[in-house]
């Protein structure tokens, strides 16, 4: 069975492109012009997926995918004609796990789409090696599960992400130490890490905000300035 990939565009030819590239590709595609319906379909199908505009009628691409994170947890990638961090920034921290700018190589979002895909696979299917490592860490009352994939704070669940996921996971291995934000992403990720990369900032503030820290005083993920982050 292969995958289906949701698509929200409400320009018709991009749409209509990027349905006949995941196509060749043999993914199944739910292709939408609005939110609204988008949204709809979310509710009734199960998703692989999703590739958002920014820029809708109705409701905007941000909040499109506030609404998806609250509910589900396959990967979200942007589509956008801004190319301001901010607007980068903001997609990330509401919950989007990959940006790409207007106009883009059809050929490039397929690859962010396969590796994505790869991604989300190896955050749910645990293999042999990761058996043999802690199933679980429990630190002063933030309790994460590999087995479960779950995660609580004071016995209440958090709605964490894979990708929130796998940064606090990783950060609870090396408990202790000082994770670099280029360790992080290589090791979350799975790329290599270039020079003025927000994303491991901005997921992490995400990550704090679930997690309900303050943000001059953190409990949990402490940022060592110039260095990276720790949790101790």
């Amino acid at each position: 069975m292969s995958e289906t990939i949701l698509v929200v565009d409400d320009e018709r030819e991009i749409a209509d492109l990027v349905e006949v590239y995941l196509r060749s590709e043999n993914y199944t595609v739910r292709k939408f012009y609005s939110a609204l319906e988008a949204l709809e379909c979310v509710e009734q199908e199960e998703l692989s997926l999703a590739i958002l505009d920014v820029m809708l009628p109705e409701m905007d691409g941000f909040t499109l995918c506030q609404r998806i994170r609250e509910k589900h947890l396959f990967p979200i990638i942007m589509l956008t004609a801004k190319v301001e961090d901010m607007d980068k920034i903001t997609g990330l921290t509401l919950g989007a796990d990959d940006y790409i700018t207007k106009p883009f190589n059809p050929l490039e979002l397929m690859a962010r789409v396969k590796t994505q895909l790869r991604r989300y696979k190896r955050y749910n299917v645990a293999d042999s090696a990761a058996q043999e490592a802690p199933d679980e860490y429990d630190i002063r009352g933030l309790h994460i599960s590999r087995s479960s994939h779950k995660c609580r704070l004071n016995g209440e669940e958090l709605p964490l992400t894979p990708l929130e996921f796998n940064i606090l996971w990783y950060l609870c291995e090396h408990q202790g130490s000082v994770v670099s934000s280029e360790e992080l992403f290589e090791a979350v990720w799975g790329e290599k890490y270039l020079d003025n990369n927000n994303t491991v900032m901005a997921h992490i503030a995400r990550l704090r905000e679930k997690l309900k820290e303050p943000a001059r005083r953190p409990k949990y993920v402490k940022t060592v300035w110039g260095v990276g982050y720790t949790i101790e």
